[in-house]
């Protein structure tokens, strides 16, 4: 029996419907993993006047969409696959295709005879790729007087290789995001640990939409972190059926070890493992006769398994597609499930890595602390409205810390965050998120500026400069404040007193020589600095 449609799956069948009405014939539907792309495009068949050819990549997918277009069908047409041995009857209405199996001879014989109206490219993020495009120009999708329509279905439009899809399809003429469908209690709630670690990826090459997976194992695939992958998914997963992604087979392998030692039953499946065998491991992972089932790169697309709850990203990603794919592992609903819970195990790296936190449009570095990354996100969209301007700095930050330092942040007053005046008595002023400023006398009437300033997203990012002369740079502003402080000390108790706030000279008019009035002094720097 055909399953009854969501309001958001209704809402994509006629998106497609009224963008091919309008003449566009080649189109991408974006839903997350777990929203039911297939159901989607299982109705789209079923509603085909014509033949419909269905291009998918893995076992598993073709499987799932052949099952699943049947039941939609409810009997009344013929649902075959054409993969391997398997050989669709030239009665089919719907034929699911392996397109890597697509040679030319074999492409020409399966079309032979049929009249494809609809194409449908499951996970078409790989469409890009220069063989499956070999196959689409095969099938005529791209010629003039095709009559056709394409239909690309995936959670993602990143590719891992930049590649843009623009190239093949015309328009996305639906889409819905991760967060959206988790508050609209479609897909299951996502809480976040942020877990740091001492592997270094300073050294891989910073090129490229991802890392190098030679370099990335190298780096990663390290004693002492696979045994903190462990730990960690023993004492925060506890009893939850956990992915854990792993760079290579070789990383798999160690982290499957370090879980065993441990007592947690782990397995381990990868793409060059024999057909047979790999359905024993994920059959176990099923049956709970192993907890945990460390995997690299064959469940990031295809795998439907809603006892999931947890994600262990053991693998570190600069790809916010990848990321999301691996992390909707977790998303769908199951009965007795609340939610599912995210491990990003964070490396140190000057460059931007994708956490839970950033897929939600929160800051990367944010440290969940468990909590609910939905949540997080309305917190942070607060934050963003109540105080125009805001920024933070690098470094991880709990939800609580960065509500506090919100809270102190005034935009029309500029006044001085709370931690620089915990930590110095002097007259430091705010240059709002661009750092502090502070005036005092190295000799009587002769005014001295120090600044600290952001120069950098990351490492030591705050520049201190003593009247225009650069002198040192630091990773935190309190540091550099301090820096500076123990510089006035050794100026001299005249120096030290005179960048007081209660100094004398902060008193002067604007006008009286040869002191500027401290106000004045400031208004200078901030013209000064900002061009304003």
């Amino acid at each position: 029996m055909s399953p009854a449609l969501r309001p958001y799956q209704r809402d994509a069948v006629e998106a497609v419907l009224s963008a091919r009405r309008s003449g566009v014939r080649r189109m991408v539907v974006c839903l997350p993993t777990g929203a039911g792309k297939t159901v989607v495009f299982s109705h789209l068949a079923r509603l085909a006047r014509r033949q419909v050819l269905v291009l998918a990549h893995r076992e598993e997918l073709l499987t799932q969409a052949r099952d699943k277009i049947a039941r939609a069908m409810d009997g009344a047409a013929v649902v075959a696959i054409e993969q391997g041995a398997e050989r669709a009857p030239a009665d089919a209405k719907v034929v699911v295709c392996s397109i890597r199996s697509l040679h030319e001879e074999r492409l020409a014989r399966v079309t032979r005879g049929r009249d494809v109206g609809l194409v449908i490219y499951d996970e078409c993020h790989h469409a890009a790729a220069e063989d499956n495009r070999r196959v689409l120009r095969q099938l005529g999708v791209f010629d003039e007087g095709w009559t056709g329509t394409l239909l690309g279905f995936t959670a993602t439009t990143t590719r891992g290789d930049g590649k843009g899809l623009d190239d093949v399809f015309e328009r996305i003429v639906y889409a819905r995001a991760l967060p959206e469908m988790i508050e609209d209690g479609y897909l299951a709630p996502l809480r976040g640990y942020r877990v740091s670690t001492s592997a270094d990826l300073g050294r891989l090459s910073p090129g490229g939409v991802d890392f190098r997976e030679d370099e990335l194992s190298e780096a990663v695939d390290i004693e002492e972190r696979n045994a903190l992958v462990a730990r960690s998914i023993q004492e925060l997963a506890r009893d939850r059926r956990t992915i854990a992604f792993a760079v290579t087979v070789n990383h798999a392998r160690s982290l499957s070890r370090s879980l065993n030692v441990l007592g947690v039953p782990a397995g381990i499946v990868h793409g060059a493992m024999p057909k047979d065998v790999r359905a024993k491991a994920l059959e176990d992972f099923r049956e709970e006769r192993t907890q945990v089932l460390c995997n690299v790169a064959v469940l990031t697309e295809g795998f439907d398994d809603p006892g999931v709850s947890c994600v262990a990203m053991a693998r570190p990603t600069r790809s916010e597609g990848l990321y999301a794919q691996c992390v909707g592992r977790g998303t769908r609903l199951h009965p007795g499930k609340t939610d599912c819970l995210v491990l990003d195990f964070v490396d140190l790296s000057a460059l931007s890595l994708c956490t839970l936190p950033s897929l939600f449009g929160a800051p990367r570095d944010l440290d969940l602390a468990g909590g609910d990354a939905t949540e997080a996100r309305r917190a942070w969209q607060r934050i963003l409205f109540d105080q125009p301007g805001f920024e933070l700095e690098a470094g991880a930050l709990t939800l609580r810390e960065i509500q506090d330092r919100a809270a102190s942040f005034d935009p029309l007053s500029l006044a001085t965050d709370a931690e620089v005046r915990a930590i110095s008595g002097n007259a430091w002023f705010s240059l709002g998120r661009h750092g502090v400023g502070l005036h005092f006398e190295r000799r009587a009437g002769r005014p001295s500026e120090a600044l600290v300033l952001r120069r950098a997203p990351r490492g030591k990012a705050w520049e201190v400069t003593l009247d225009g002369k650069v002198m040192d740079r630091f990773s935190r502003m309190e540091e550099a404040v301090q820096a500076v402080d123990y510089e006035l000390e050794r100026m001299g108790r005249a120096a030290a007193r005179s960048a007081r706030d209660d100094a004398p000279w902060r008193r002067a008019p604007s006008s009286a020589p040869p002191a500027l009035a401290a106000e004045a002094l400031r208004l200078a720097v901030w013209r000064r600095v900002f061009g304003k």
